[in-house]
């Protein structure tokens, strides 16, 4: 059901002629229905801001959304103040079909080509036509999460019930994924009774441990939003820290579905680092290690090649996470291939047949520091797919 999964929620979607592929559903309408419209985000650091994200971050910072207008086909981004002129009519239009007292009640989302502005007059009408048709049903949940996508095969989706309140979200994403805000577009809902500050405080941890540590290709998008709508139509006021545990467990759940989706991938690769002398130090060598094009095209060819972890984990500075490579060990897929910064067992008994590849890399510091990043391996498929992209 997506976002309609909690009560409160209303979505439609339609073809509007956004999307260069004929036909495809590229227009998507979340309403809170209320009585609460408590509203939190987070957004990408590209300082090449797409107007769509320079529109939201505006609308909610006084921590409320009533509405978000989501489109594919197009980013709206680098467009200038035509792009931002864009956006602020999508608002006002929604605003208008649903009565709402302001245009900055609405949020919204852009997916697509950079550089290219809107088909305004298709997205308008496709607005209007869709409106009328806001459904709470699992058919207009699961529509409107085809709506959002671009190059992903398959809608991603999140349903959690958790103690008399329930939460649902929708995320699209597939490539153009790096660990700064992966590239995405989100929109999370919750039934729950909760305040806006509870709300920014439980996405920002929930987005930090895992959208925060997924990476694709190493490339940032200027699109990135990530927002979290509560109805507050459950009558239920949970308790922050579960209510922060359960958004966490949202988006970490939509955050592997992206990883798993990632443009023409076949492993999904998961990077632990250990026995660092901080948490920080330790993401700072799991980023290192998942950006490696190297290592995910070794690993698109089934190959264990621990040298390519090795020699990624070599350039973090030591002043940010020191340790002896004399006493670094790295497991793949259980088999330890490299023992105190030599070979250890041979590769060959590293099977990867299987989707999931697991890097264990224990730094040995005699601390307890960990991370773990997400990505995937790099294929054939990959280039073929950016190198004809078009939305």
């Amino acid at each position: 059901m997506s976002v309609v999964f909690p009560k409160g929620f209303s979505t439609a979607s339609i073809a509007a002629g956004i999307s260069a592929v004929k036909g495809k559903k590229d227009l998507a309408l979340v309403v809170n229905n209320g009585p609460l419209d408590a509203a939190a985000g987070v957004f990408t650091s590209n300082r090449f801001c797409a107007a769509p994200v320079q529109w939201s971050r505006k609308a909610i910072a006084d921590g409320h959304l009533r509405g978000v207008v989501i489109n594919s086909g197009c980013a709206n981004a680098c467009t200038g103040q035509a792009g931002y002129d864009q956006a602020a009519k999508e608002a006002e239009t929604l605003a208008s079909l649903a009565g709402f007292p302001k245009s900055s009640d609405v949020a919204v989302c852009s997916t697509g080509m950079i550089g290219d502005l809107l088909p305004l007059d298709n997205l308008l009408n496709g607005m209007k036509a869709a409106y009328p048709t806001l459904a709470s049903t699992p058919e207009a949940g699961h529509e409107s999460s085809v709506a959002i996508l671009t190059t992903d095969t398959h809608p991603k989706t999140v349903e959690i019930e958790a103690a008399g309140y329930r939460i649902g979200g929708m995320v699209k994403g597939s490539g153009m994924i790096a660990p700064q805000l992966a590239t995405m577009i989100c929109v999370i809902t919750t039934d729950a009774v909760v305040t806006p500050e509870q709300m920014h405080a439980a996405l920002e941890h929930g987005a930090e441990y895992s959208f925060n540590r997924i990476d694709v290709d190493g490339c940032m998008s200027t699109n990135d939003t990530v927002l979290l709508l509560a109805s507050g139509a459950s009558g239920v006021t949970p308790d922050p820290e579960e209510f922060a545990q359960n958004i966490a467990k949202a988006t970490a759940s939509l955050a592997r579905q992206i990883v798993g989706d990632g443009e023409g991938s076949s492993h999904d690769i998961r990077v632990k680092v250990t026995g660092a002398t901080s948490e920080d130090a330790a993401l700072a060598c799991a980023r290192a290690v998942a950006a490696s094009n190297l290592l995910k095209c070794a690993i698109c060819g089934n190959d264990p090649n621990w040298g390519r972890v090795v020699s990624s984990l070599g350039i973090v500075p030591e002043d940010v996470a020191p340790y002896d490579p004399n006493d670094v060990t790295v497991d793949v897929n259980g088999v330890r291939v490299c023992d105190g910064g030599k070979p250890g067992q041979p590769r060959d008994l590293v099977h990867m047949e299987e989707r999931e590849v697991h890097i264990d890399i224990d730094l040995n510091t005699g601390s307890t520091g960990e991370a773990t990043v997400w990505t995937d391996d790099l294929t054939h498929e990959y280039v073929h797919i950016n190198a004809d992209y078009e939305s």
